[in-house]
């Protein structure tokens, strides 16, 4: 190790005042011991409004658990977007992320990602992930919800002959629906997958006030671990109905729905980022995160919905507005989530 340093240091008056890396990430782009990076290696559309996006990560990527998330960043007009998506690809593979062209981040993945772009990546994180031992699965998803749940599929059913899983996912229409013709390939080839498809905009949603509809589908759900990923709707109604049935423990849920932001008939104010050297004028419903995006900021974030806490960061003077509940915080040094508050007057942040 001491040699290595040596090395290193050598190396770096030799190309002062650039470091080692910075040569080297011109002739590797995924090479940096700032950020972790991929290279998009394939591009496939899935349905008529999304894609999956193959990814080479560079030295450092920790390989994901099937179920997992990670967050993405790409760079748009200049400024480093970061999203966070479930992973699709089997456990223990490259990375894949499915995305539906919602949102300006999602939809310029969708439309202009191409083979031999660069993206920016974090590690994996999230518990919504298999037992660790052999036992009966329901699986429940929505829309692009199917996501996490195909990394299990992929992950679980080639490898066990004696797994048991019942997958029911809905989508607006069969064309809407994602990996369709995958999934009904996997059901004709492991006898131990039963895939329910329902499309609602010609058979409606699966009623969770009704059992009936329940034990229709799978007649077993009481005896099976039970995942759930989609819309916040579905996740409330099967939470409760798991509940209802004297199970809540046998339900795990992927809950990863925007916080609900109301208006502001607040004016705002100047945010100044110090450490970035930046201020941005805001209206006082625009979350702080997004305003310091647009103003060139590196901006920490996560789940950007009020969930995962990344984006934290110290308040140094000023007031901030929780978009969620309308509560006001003002201490000095106080960390405020930038995702879900915005600015009541002045305000001055650490970053």
């Amino acid at each position: 190790m001491g040699v290595r340093k040596a090395i290193h240091r050598a190396v770096s008056v030799l190309t002062s005042p650039a470091t080692p890396e910075d040569y080297l990430q011109v002739i590797n782009p995924l090479s940096s011991a700032r950020q972790l990076r991929g290279v998009v290696t394939a591009v496939r559309r899935e349905g008529t409004r999304s894609a999956t996006i193959s990814i080479r990560p560079g030295r450092g990527w920790a390989p994901h658990l099937a179920g997992q998330w990670a967050r993405i960043g790409v760079e748009i007009n200049g400024v480093r977007q970061w999203r966070s998506y479930s992973l699709s690809a089997p456990e223990g593979h490259d990375p894949e992320i499915t995305v539906t062209a919602i949102g300006r981040v999602s939809s310029h993945l969708v439309q202009h990602t191409k083979v031999g772009d660069i993206l920016f990546l974090a590690p994996p994180q999230g518990e919504f992930v298999l037992p660790t031992g052999p036992r009966p699965l329901l699986m429940i998803t929505a829309g692009s919800g199917i996501t996490p749940v195909m990394s299990m599929l992929r992950t679980l059913v080639p490898k066990r002959r004696d797994a048991d899983v019942v997958l029911v996912h809905s989508a607006r229409t069969e064309g809407e629906a994602l990996f369709l013709d995958e999934l009904r390939a996997m059901q004709r080839d492991y006898p131990g997958l039963h895939v329910v498809t329902r499309f609602t905009a010609t058979q409606g949603r699966l009623d969770f006030s009704d059992a009936a509809q329940v034990d229709a589908v799978c007649p077993d759900w009481r005896s099976r671990k039970a995942y759930v990923c989609g819309p916040i709707e579905l996740l409330d109604d099967t939470e409760k109905f798991w509940a209802n049935a004297g199970l809540p423990h046998g339900l795990q849920v992927e809950r990863f729905a925007p916080a609900q932001l109301v208006p502001s008939d607040t004016d705002g104010g100047r945010i100044t980022f110090a450490r970035s050297d930046k201020e941005a004028v805001a209206d006082g419903s625009t979350p702080i995160l997004e305003v310091g995006e647009e103003a060139g900021v590196i901006m920490p974030s996560g789940c950007r919905m009020g969930i995962c806490r990344t984006c934290l960061t110290p308040l140094v003077s000023g007031q901030v507005r929780d978009l969620r509940t309308g509560e006001i915080h003002a201490d000095e040094g106080e960390l405020i989530q930038t995702c879900i508050t915005a600015a009541v007057g002045p305000v001055h942040l650490e970053i």
